[in-house]
Parts: structure tokens; sequence; C-alpha cells
């Protein structure tokens, strides 16, 4: 399927975001402010993780994309990284089966040749599993960057259309890492930080964004609907006035 881009059409504007984008901030926070080990913030995210992908599913969301670890957040205690690295083991062992019960579709986004074969592996093993599931798509983003999507684009459109001395948006937007997805309506990031961090830099470029001081472990349903009713309160104009939009023009 071929979604519209928002710099070269007018997309829908859905009611209830049709993709909601999320950089899930503040696990090691809400540990610390807890004097918990940032280790038991990391796994109640995980718990938040299973909440907001139900709480999507049951609101008609179609795709949910999460900020999971970066392509800098190598640059954390490798303790940490360790420790992020067999989360993430452990979320697939316990939650592709579920996933795959409820018709959800797991893809796992970025660039994978850092991690361990074995978790390759089990990510290649879950997105083949869970392909033909519609309910809603579920991508993770994981040694994902915005500038290095832009950058690997860029490389196979050159690599397949050999000769040419222009590219439009056209040409580069089949490569992106999340081409099966139309860009982001809602934007959400938790912990109180008011930046996108190198997430989707080129899928955000319309998205309504929204953030807020609570911290991930504690993001919930209620948390996920006040995001969604301030999406609904947005004027999307997409470089239009707002009497045409009015007019529907």
């Amino acid at each position: 399927m071929i979604f519209k881009s928002s710099t070269t059409a007018v997309p829908d504007v859905p009611a209830v975001p049709r993709h909601v984008a999320i950089i899930m901030d503040g696990n090691g926070r809400w540990a610390t402010k807890r004097l918990l080990p940032r280790v038991a913030g990391h796994v109640k995210g995980v718990e938040a993780v299973r909440g907001v992908v139900e709480a999507c599913a049951l609101r008609g969301v179609e795709y949910l994309t999460l900020f999971a670890f970066s392509s800098e957040n190598w640059r954390r205690p490798a303790e940490e990284v360790s420790l992020l690295m067999r989360l993430f083991v452990t979320a697939l062992e316990r939650e592709v089966a579920k996933m795959h019960a409820n018709d959800i579709r797991l893809k796992v986004v970025g660039d994978l040749s850092r991690f361990d074969p074995k978790l390759q592996d089990m990510i290649a093993n879950a997105e083949r599993k869970t392909a033909g599931n519609t309910r809603l798509t579920v991508s993770v983003c994981a040694n994902y960057g915005g500038r290095w999507d832009i950058m690997q684009a860029t490389s196979k459109m050159v690599a397949a259309n050999p000769g040419l001395s222009e590219y439009t948006e056209e040409l580069l937007a089949p490569h992106l890492a999340m081409a099966y997805a139309p860009e982001p309506d809602l934007f959400i990031r938790t912990g109180g930080e008011e930046r996108i961090s190198n997430f989707l830099l080129w899928q955000l470029a319309y998205s309504e964004l929204y953030f807020t001081d609570t911290y991930w472990p504690d993001f919930s349903a209620e948390s996920l609907d006040a995001a969604i009713a301030s999406y609904q309160h947005r004027e999307r104009r997409f470089g239009r006035t707002g009497e045409q939009v009015a007019n529907k023009n």
C-alpha cells in the first residue's frame, strides 16, 4: 500500500489517530524517584508497553511505533545496555504468542546488525509469525535513528536508480525503514523532555506533538486518552488556511 506524504499531498485526518508514535522516556527517573535501581524502571516500562498496546488496539489505532533503543543509547553504561538487551529477549519470549493470538503484527525497525545473532533470529521469527495479522501493527524501533534511516534510504534509492541526476520524495519513500506505515498522526513523548531526539525525522514532518511529564512506567490507557483528546482539538492544516480546512478544500 502507498501512503500519502504530508508534504506532497493532504493526508486523511481521522478522529482517532491512525498512527501513534511514542518516545518512552523516564524509566530511570521513575526508579530513582522511588530509590530503586534503574533496572526496576525498565522492567516496569515493559508492563506499560503491554497496557498501551492493548489500549491502542481497543481504540482503533492501526499503527503504534515505540522508540525502545536509539542508536545513541549505546553510549549508556555497558551494564544498562546489557540489561536492555536481556529485557528485549524476555519480552519477545513472553509477548509474541499473545500478540499473535490478538491479531497484532510485530515489526522491529533499525540497524539490527549490532545485536546478538540469537536476538536477530528471535526478531525474524516473531516478524514471520505475526506477518499476516491486521488489527494493529506494533513497530519497535531498536538501534534506530532518524538520520540513519534517511541515509540508508538514500543509499538504497541511488542504487536502485543508477544514472539519475535528480531524485524525488516518491523515489526515496519506498526505502525508508517504515515505508509500510502511514506517517504518524500523533507523536507522544513521556518523561517531561520536549524534543524528538533523532526519532522518525522524516516521518514526523506534520505530526501533532504531545509532551507529558508522566514517566513512561506510569503511562496508562487514561494517559493515552488524554493525548488523543489533545490531538482531537488540533486543526491539522498541512500548509492550508483555517478557512480551507473548514471548507474541506
